[in-house]
């Protein structure tokens, strides 16, 4: 609370009144980001303290400032952009190839019985392999090539995409379908009215789930094949027992994935404004 004079002029019945004003609090959103930033600034603390000790061998552990130097380096000579450019690239590929499939394919699960009943089997037997185990059959067909990346990619982040949709459409609540039929819709306009309008939200969680989960197979088939790309650049970097890269690319591996989450939780806060004023 913080107290200001009023201008003199303004005050012609006596003496200066006083006008108090309350400045603005942090909100509960810079609240969280500033606790959030309390882990990671300790970790670089304790980090840097070992590393200057000599706790942990520079071999080992570089110490932050390596770390720094070795990005410059790499950004000086093009290598750190196209390695993550490549990454980028991958990643958006196969994202954008599971989401062609998943959405949809999830979508006329949860519409249709029959087309459950077909396909859930095969579904759940093809999910309960894991992409990295889809490996040693897709190379005798795709090579070791952009291919094989971008198709275990696809795979990762095309299950969960199917699976939300699914959910999403099949626990839009009854009374909603009735106020559909209600008002005479046909199943188009229900479906585009008041089926995918319920289940967007669910819909959404399972876009960002399979966004996180093509972002993790990324790098586990760039460690696996590939020559290019920030996966590489840890194994790169162990090759060579230059620690300082692995760890950068581990780093840059976080922020982006982290930076892709919340270009997507935007995007949701930005499509679902209208739960906030429909509560």
């Amino acid at each position: 609370m913080v107290q200001i004079p009023l201008d003199p002029a303004e005050d012609r019945a006596g003496p200066l009144l006083w006008r108090r004003i309350t400045l603005p609090r942090p909100g509960p959103a810079l609240g969280r980001w500033l606790l959030g930033l309390i882990v990671p600034l300790l970790l670089l603390a304790f980090w840097s303290l070992a590393s200057a000790s000599g706790v942990m061998p520079p071999q080992i552990l570089p110490a932050p400032t390596t770390i720094i130097s070795a990005a410059g380096e790499l950004w000086d000579r093009g290598d750190l952009q196209m390695h993550t450019l490549f990454s980028l690239k991958r990643v958006l590929w196969g994202f954008l190839l599971g989401a062609v499939i998943g959405l949809p394919l999830g979508a006329a699960m949860g519409i249709s019985e029959t087309v459950r009943r077909y396909v859930d089997p095969l579904f759940l037997a093809i999910a309960q392999v894991p992409p990295i185990g889809w490996i040693p059959l897709l190379i005798l067909f795709l090579g070791i090539g952009e291919g094989l990346k971008v198709v275990i990619i696809a795979k990762a982040a095309m299950i969960p995409m199917a699976v939300n949709t699914y959910a999403g459409i099949r626990n839009v609540p009854q009374q909603l379908r009735e106020v559909g039929q209600v008002m005479t819709f046909t199943p188009l306009e229900q479906l585009r009215f008041v089926v995918l309008p319920a289940a967007l939200p669910t819909i959404f969680s399972g876009i960002r789930y399979g966004l996180a989960n093509a972002w993790l197979a990324l790098v586990a088939v760039e460690l696996l094949a590939s020559s290019e790309g920030l996966g590489y650049l840890m194994v790169w970097g162990r090759q060579l027992f230059a620690m300082e890269y692995v760890l950068l690319a581990m780093i840059l591996v976080g922020v982006i994935g982290f930076l892709l989450d919340a270009g997507v939780a935007l995007i949701e806060a930005r499509l679902l404004r209208w739960k906030g004023t429909a509560r």
